[in-house]
């Protein structure tokens, strides 16, 4: 496939002053596609919620409960590819309303899952979500990065997703709230209810609490496709979408070595972030003796740290290059979790809560970096980045699988300790590449 040829860049820290963020006339459907990233984040740490309640509800052991996220997760996995081939044949309008139905209808299913009482229907309905938002991030991102220079594409992509954690806070403060009950029993009012008749019927009012948020939530997706398909898109996407489908070639990326670097990295960090939150509540309850509602509010405080570290990134990366900025987050992690795992109690809760700060840069950068000079295999290279976030699935019931092997949660966070490791290396791999070749995008404004 033939590249344009490379246009050599500076190798100082920060991006040109002169080089615009986007070019004129499309904020507008920028802030659009935004609130998808918004949108996404909610059923994402709803899912941190749903571990939790689940294991009260249908009486789960750590392993089973890291169902939730391997069947979320999966869909993502098997629902990226489809996701990004309809984007090439039919655009990327085309994969937002897709994955808003999708969305809506996974969303919708909750009500018949709580009235049956199932859990394999819940994990069956969180696929369906997951299905819906594996092509909302299959074609947010690429858009995003498409929608204006190269050179300013990971900065594109960090503003915008700093608006998922506004999503991700939304959804644990709903979860706060209209899930968890407050009501904990002991062994031995469990045990007077279950003499009683009266457990099983507590059981299933604490299974419909998760009901409300998601039917809410599938109204307003929904409503959101509606906007999208009203709105008309920059006409240089259009024309970008049809040199990706005539001109791209997937078999072109196993010679990206860049590329398939950025794979690996981008598995191993979805899989930290989604193990730390997923289990940062049950090692609140292990070793802080929180309840399960103060457990939630420490796990929205960790979130809002998120949410100012994208906020932060977004402004440093003007001064600093974005790969050498993601190095020094995944080192300070690798760090706070060496901490949490020597020292487990509100040390090491400290730690975790505090490494949401540093690993807000790296699903944007990664993302950025690993679709730098792919020109029309663009958006089948989100589709496979995408599908990374199978680690979410993988690791999370790794950690899982460690927690009960060895009767300690902190015991689990040696995954995501490991997967720092691993993004510190494509850091390096990143800043080598880039002393070799720097270019920008073969797909002009």
């Amino acid at each position: 496939m033939p590249h344009a040829a490379p246009i050599p860049r500076s190798s100082h820290d920060a991006d040109s002053p002169d080089t615009p963020l986007l070019p004129q006339g499309v904020m507008r459907t920028y802030l659009l596609v935004n609130v998808l990233f918004l949108l996404w984040g909610i059923p994402n740490n709803l899912n941190d919620v749903l571990i939790r309640q689940f294991m009260k509800s249908f009486e789960l052991n750590r392993l089973e409960a890291g169902l939730v996220q391997f069947s979320f997760y999966l869909g993502y996995f098997l629902l990226a590819l489809p996701a990004g081939i309809l984007m090439r044949r039919k655009g990327y309008k085309a994969g937002f309303l897709t994955g808003l139905v999708l969305f809506a209808c996974g969303c919708f299913l909750f009500l018949p899952a709580a009235e049956m009482g199932r859990y394999g229907f819940f994990l069956g309905a969180l696929f369906v979500v997951a299905s819906g938002l594996a092509f909302l991030e299959t074609a947010g991102s690429p858009f995003v990065a498409q929608l204006g220079p190269s050179a300013t594409a990971e900065r594109r992509l960090n503003i915008s997703a700093a608006f998922n954690p506004t999503g991700s806070i939304l959804g644990v403060v709903v979860g706060n709230l209209f899930i968890f009950s407050g009501v904990e029993l002991s062994a031995s009012q469990t045990s007077a209810m279950q003499a009683a008749g009266t457990y099983a019927a507590y059981l299933h009012k604490e299974t419909l609490r998760v009901v409300a948020p998601y039917l809410v939530l599938g109204v307003i997706a929904l409503v959101w496709a509606g906007l999208i398909a009203a709105t008309r898109f920059p006409a240089f996407i259009t024309a970008r979408e049809h040199k990706a489908e005539v001109a791209g070639n997937w078999r072109d990326l196993l010679g990206e070595r860049h590329f398939l670097h950025s794979l690996l990295a981008q598995f191993a960090y979805v899989g930290a972030q989604v193990g730390t939150w997923s289990y940062l509540i049950q090692y609140a309850h292990d070793y802080a003796h929180t309840l399960d509602r103060t457990s939630g509010w420490l796990l929205t405080g960790t979130l809002v740290a998120f949410a100012l570290g994208r906020i932060l990134s977004s402004w440093l990366m003007r001064f600093f290059n974005p790969t050498r900025l993601m190095a020094v987050y995944a080192a300070a992690n690798a760090i706070l979790l060496v901490l949490a795992l020597l020292r487990p109690g509100w040390i090491g809760l400290g730690a975790i809560l505090v490494t949401s700060f540093f690993m807000s840069v790296m699903f944007p950068t990664i993302f950025g970096l690993g679709l730098k000079d792919l020109g029309p295999n663009t958006n089948i290279a989100g589709s496979m980045l995408v599908m990374t976030i199978i680690g979410g699935a993988v690791l999370t019931l790794l950690m899982g699988w460690l927690a009960d092997h060895f009767h300690s949660t902190a015991a689990a966070y040696a995954v995501p300790l490991a997967c720092y490791l691993v993004v510190l290396q494509f850091c390096f791999a990143m800043t080598r590449y880039n002393r070799r070749r720097l270019t920008v995008s073969t797909f002009e404004i």
